[in-house]
């Protein structure tokens, strides 16, 4: 390992994140692949202001892991990044990957989100490494996040296997202390053509197959002596088995107790553990969510603790292992004197994606929905989403709907899909729509950037990831081109326009897209007068407040609205929804 660094460089706070792509660049990577989503985005953000090397958004996971053994076949060090729900997009190139190996070292980096900060599920990817047959190895602080990553590169090349970097929201967003080292000098590869090794025919893939259980035996030998393991001896009436970042809560809360970290969790050094257990009173596992080392432990026959007492779900804390391994009672909330109402998540003022759920909600409209901002619009008091379950899926979705339903369920079916997520894979479900003659209307979105996750470029943008300009793809173009004779181009914020292109769409025979476009509000840098209500001609209806804007106001004693000029964008919607034009630009509330 390289966890000494000859020359003592700078040491500072990092986020994880950043770590992982500091010890990305050390470690002598020279070509990143992304799509951005969070908890994972800012590592190949971060590696791409590295000098001398090549990073790219992708236009989906799938994509970039490709891209990823592309660049490894050609000999190049290759860094993966992707959030845990996207290595199910990339799951298929993954899963042979593991078979072909590789020729310059490639690293998979899953961050895993424990209580769905910003995910619609809660995957455990350390299951990957069982089934795809991976080396998974877990840090536990920034530090850490660097050294292994710097680790994995080598251990990719020398086990000629992808190497899977588990994180998860806590560690990739939490700031530690970190000391940066050298950049390795890494020339490139040398390429050798090789189809037994590279083309995966039947016959070829079954002898990689052999090679894959020749590796993991390897592995099983590694993990027994590697370094990303030590045992921490301390009492030894409990004994805890930890990995990642409740290894930290682990030591915050029993600073006594003997701790077997762990940094490889696939496979697991059964020899190291059962040392371990055998000189123990009482073992526990602790790790969140899926219960992947205890079950290997009960397997193996060793007595552990785990989940019995341990939540499946959620995040861990510090306090939830005070409360449970020594009975200590959390403190009693500090309790206000007054209640607070509740801040749900909500759009931006001025964001365009307000207009469209107005709309649709007011229309009683079936809306199948997609990942990104605009998911925020099934939340009262917009609420005007019906579903959504993955990127791409609200295409899809309409189109099962209509099936299922008849041709009637398309007159009143609406699919919803942000720019970047079409890109990501809402093309192929269009196709599909074209090509099995379905009704259904879509909508796309298109605010001009990757919004949710930090107004990341995609190829419609027509820039890159050190935004230099580059080709943009033509929605408009695209779409006709996938056989979508119907397709027209709306501002989102006009909604008498928007409802009149609703209801001639669905009334169409046949598919047909309308492109919302306006920019996101928060890269719109032209300066807007703020909305003002003239107290004499509002009504009271409260039409303005059921638009769900920060920027709009309810005052209970006098029973009017008001407008925030702070936080009001001039976007004009509420000016659009009102009926007795009580709201004008200019003025303050």
């Amino acid at each position: 390992m390289h966890f000494q660094k000859e020359v003592k460089l700078l040491k500072r706070l990092m986020i994880g994140n950043q770590a992982i792509a500091r010890g990305a660049y050390e470690a002598g990577v020279t070509v990143a692949t992304a799509y951005p989503g969070t908890p994972s985005t800012e590592i190949v953000d971060n590696f791409s202001k590295f000098e001398g090397v090549y990073a790219e958004w992708s236009p989906n996971e799938k994509v970039a892991l490709e891209v990823g053994f592309g660049a490894s076949l050609g000999g190049a060090r290759t860094l993966v990044t992707m959030k845990h729900v996207g290595v199910n997009v990339a799951a298929d190139p993954l899963y042979t990957l593991s078979y072909t190996g590789v020729n310059g070292g490639l690293v998979l980096v899953s961050a895993d989100d424990p209580g769905m900060h910003s995910s619609q599920n809660e995957q455990d990817n350390r299951g990957y490494g069982k089934f795809a047959k991976l080396l998974v190895i877990e840090p536990s602080d920034s530090q850490e996040a660097l050294d292994f990553t710097r680790e994995a590169f080598d251990l990719s090349e020398q086990f000629d296997t992808p190497v899977m970097l588990r994180v998860t929201t806590r560690l990739c967003h939490s700031q530690s202390l970190v000391e940066e080292g050298v950049k390795q000098d890494r020339p490139l590869k040398e390429y050798k053509k090789n189809e037994a090794k590279y083309v995966m025919l039947p016959g070829f893939a079954r002898l990689r197959h052999v090679e894959v259980e020749k590796r993991m035996a390897s592995l099983r030998e590694y993990v027994e002596n590697s370094p990303l393991n030590r045992i921490e001896w301390g009492d030894r009436t409990k004994g805890i088995i930890t990995s990642g970042v409740t290894y930290q809560y682990v030591r915050e809360v029993m600073r006594e107790v003997s701790v077997l970290k762990l940094g490889t969790v696939n496979p697991l050094p059964e020899k190291l553990i059962r040392e371990f257990a055998a000189q123990v009173d009482k073992l526990y596992v602790i790790e969140e969510l899926e219960p992947v080392i205890e079950d290997q432990l009960k397997a193996w026959g060793i007595e552990v603790i785990g989940k019995s007492i341990l939540p499946l779900t959620g995040e861990y804390s510090p306090e939830l292992l005070e409360e449970v391994l020594l009975g200590v009672t959390p403190p009693a909330a500090y309790q206000l004197e007054e209640s607070i109402p509740p801040r749900p998540p909500l759009l931006c003022p001025g964001c365009p994606h307000r207009g469209v759920f107005h709309v649709l909600k007011r229309k009683r409209l079936t809306v199948t929905g997609d990942i990104g901002c605009y998911t925020l619009g099934a939340l009262k008091p917009l609420g005007a989403m019906d579903s959504t379950l993955c990127m791409g899926a609200s295409i899809g979705t309409a189109l099962g709907m209509e099936k299922a339903r008849g041709p009637e369920a398309s007159r009143r079916t609406v699919a919803v899909i942000g720019d970047s997520t079409f890109v990501h894979s809402g093309i192929t479900p269009l196709i599909d729509t074209v090509y099995n003659q379905g009704n259904t209307t879509v909508m796309i979105l298109d605010n001009g950037t990757t919004a949710m996750t930090g107004h990341q470029d995609h190829p419609a943008t027509g820039r890159t990831i050190k935004k230099s300009e580059t080709s943009r793809l033509d929605l408009e173009a695209l779409v006709k081109a996938i056989g979508i004779n119907r397709v027209r181009k709306v501002d989102p914020l006009k909604t008498g326009e928007l409802e009149k292109a609703l209801d001639e769409e669905l009334a169409y025979e046949g598919p047909s897209v309308i492109l919302a476009t306006r920019p996101c509000a928060l890269i719109d840098k032209s300066v807007k007068t703020p909305m003002f209500i003239i107290e004499d001609k509002c009504k009271s209806c409260k039409i303005c407040i059921k638009l769900g804007c920060t920027g709009v106001y309810w005052v209970e004693e006098e029973k009017k609205a008001r407008i925030n000029p702070d936080l009001c964008q001039g976007c004009g919607l509420c000016a659009e929804v009102c009926k007795f034009d009580a709201v004008v630009e200019g003025g303050s509330n």
